[in-house]
């Protein structure tokens, strides 16, 4: 059986599909793009006024902060029987590897898959990671004799045509009791919960699919997943148009804290065991 079952969207037929088991959202003109080194760099460039490597330092505090995350629920689930032993973590669009260089100075051992030739090759000269290049859909859903502690992918799953591939991929990578760590546009949060306009003049052409706290919560209880953590990765008061918009900033950050309300959100979720 399908994991998603797309109908028309009820107020936005022309540009959206929405999963009736879930409540994902399938972009209708979304198209296939070649994700190459110069689509890489150029995209980070755009979007950050700054080049991926001039972003290094900012790169890796962010991936500390997230391994200090992933540490957190760990200590707090004592029943983890694998505590003890090295722990493994994948990274799907590991770009140049500065999180999985992270994730093995902390004692990590790391796999990453990549498409641009560029950033393969630096993480492996200069970093020596274990990363392929190669599409996350090539690999198979029993690639590995052992599943993965950890499952990353940040800012990726909203690129792949093929939602089904993907989630299947995850959910089989991922050792029953380990942690799903995702980073996704968020169509829970100001621009489209308020200015769906705008939202829609600036969407990226190449997403094919938008999620929402409530969509991946629903999809990850289906597929045996329970979420662990939730937060808005930023705050954009000035985009709300709602009265939210004119709250203090501290209280907006609350409000968004607390229901996971932001343009972007990243999201662990740990695999029960069965």
């Amino acid at each position: 059986m399908s994991l998603f079952q797309f109908l028309p969207h009820k107020i936005f037929p022309e540009f959206y599909e929405e999963c009736r088991l879930t409540g994902v959202l399938r972009y209708l003109p979304a198209k296939q793009r070649e994700y190459g080194d110069s689509y890489f760099m150029e995209e980070y460039k755009s979007q950050y006024k700054k080049s991926y490597y001039e972003d290094e330092p900012n790169l890796r505090a962010m991936a500390k902060r997230r391994l200090s995350n992933l540490k957190k629920l760990a200590e707090g689930n004592p029943k983890d029987k694998t505590s003890s032993q090295k722990k493994t973590l994948l990274e799907i669009g590991s770009a140049a590897g500065f999180f999985l260089d992270e994730a093995k100075i902390v004692g990590y051992q790391t796999k990453g898959l990549e498409l641009s030739p560029k950033e393969v090759e630096y993480a492996k000269s200069s970093l020596s990671l274990d990363v392929d290049q190669t599409s996350v859909l090539s690999v198979g859903l029993r690639e590995w004799e052992e599943q993965f502690d950890v499952v990353s992918a940040f800012f990726v799953i909203e690129h792949i045509e093929d939602i089904e591939g993907i989630w299947k991929r995850m959910k089989a990578w991922t050792r029953p009791g380990g942690y799903l760590y995702l980073a996704v546009p968020s169509s829970f949060g100001p621009s489209f919960q308020t200015n769906p306009k705008e939202w829609f003049a600036t969407h990226p052409s190449d997403h094919f699919f938008d999620y929402s706290f409530l969509s991946l919560k629903k999809l990850l209880s289906i597929l045996g997943f329970e979420v662990n953590y939730v937060r808005p990765m930023s705050y954009h008061s000035y985009r709300d148009l709602s009265p939210l918009g004119k709250l203090p900033e501290w209280l907006y950050r609350l409000y968004a804290n607390q229901f996971a309300y932001g343009d972007t959100i990243e999201l662990i979720a740990r695999k029960r065991k069965h």
